[in-house]
């Protein structure tokens, strides 16, 4: 007689962007997730999976649990909940960008009572979910990352095992330093740009010719014209995510005076009233801010400048 368990059952708690595109995902790889959300109405767009009533009907039945939640305090309470049926032997998963002291905390209390944490904050966006391209950055042992590392690959494009609980998330946050920090420094400069009057299509290729160029001039700029699009990573989220960059920082002794006005630039998008707009939208509160327009406007057919 085979002694093979099989497979790992697997569920997912949270189903906004994120979280909904890697239920269907996992469905449509016929893996057949439970699943489960305090809004139950957004179970009716999902075939191929177990919806549930509650966060303990789930953990009750599923051997990895998926969660991918707004805030570190929801975290905690989902996974207080989970803890409370989840089989011995069980891994919660959490997709979600916390703090590192926060994850090991909750990761010794999941141990305590014999079950298994991972934390793996992703990039890559609604987008990245629905095409399988994620980048996870992981923390927890070799063994439980060993053994949800088949799940992550079926997700997305690349899975960095950076160490314990708390290395996955110090990695994201110090990714989302750097991710911010090009898109506001480029508005401001654009801003600056603006003011004095320059053309920015033409700013914009000066500074992609003149070397001091970053993803967001490379990449993102040219659509800055479009606005009020769905959130796919809503204004709000960013501003919480900038406020644990700087508590990071404050925790690890490490100086971070761009880290702190980061915070507050996000802050202030979320009072301008922002923070239900997507992320893309943050250049209306550079607008907002400098008293200047943003707009690049159309392209010349013929010069290729606006």
């Amino acid at each position: 007689m085979s002694t093979d368990p099989g497979p790992d059952t697997v569920g997912v708690v949270g189903l906004g962007n994120i979280g909904g595109a890697i239920a269907a995902n996992l469905a449509e790889d016929g893996l057949e997730p439970a699943i489960h959300d305090a809004d139950p109405s957004r179970y009716e767009s999902f075939a191929g999976v177990r919806p549930t009533s509650s966060v303990p009907e789930l953990a009750a039945t599923t051997d990895i649990t998926i969660t991918s939640l707004p805030t570190p305090e929801v975290v905690d309470a989902v996974a207080a909940e989970w803890a409370t049926t989840a089989p011995a032997g069980s891994m919660l998963v959490d997709l979600s960008t916390n703090l590192p002291e926060g994850n090991r905390r909750l990761g010794q209390r999941l141990a305590a009572g014999g079950h298994h944490f991972v934390e793996a904050p992703l990039t890559g966006g609604a987008m990245g979910a629905r095409g399988r391209s994620l980048v996870f950055r992981v923390g927890g042992e070799e063994a439980a990352v060993a053994r949800v590392q088949p799940i992550l690959d079926r997700l997305g494009r690349a899975t960095f095992h950076l160490g314990p609980v708390g290395a996955g998330t110090t990695m994201k946050l110090v990714n989302s330093l750097l991710a911010f920090t090009s898109t506001w420094s480029s508005l401001e400069g654009l801003s600056l740009a603006a003011a004095a009057g320059i053309d920015l299509r033409r700013a914009i290729e000066v500074v992609r010719t003149g070397g001091a160029s970053n993803f967001f001039i490379d990449r993102v700029v040219d659509g800055m014209d479009q606005r009020d699009r769905p959130a796919q990573f809503a204004l709000a989220l960013a501003a919480k995510d900038a406020r644990l960059m700087a508590e990071l920082a404050e925790s690890s002794d490490v100086p971070a005076p761009i880290a702190d006005a980061l915070a507050a630039v996000l802050a202030d998008a979320v009072d301008r009233g922002l923070g239900d707009r997507d992320w893309s939208d943050l250049v209306v509160a550079a607008e907002e801010r400098a008293g200047s327009s943003l707009l690049l406007g159309p392209v010349d057919p013929e010069s290729g400048e606006g």
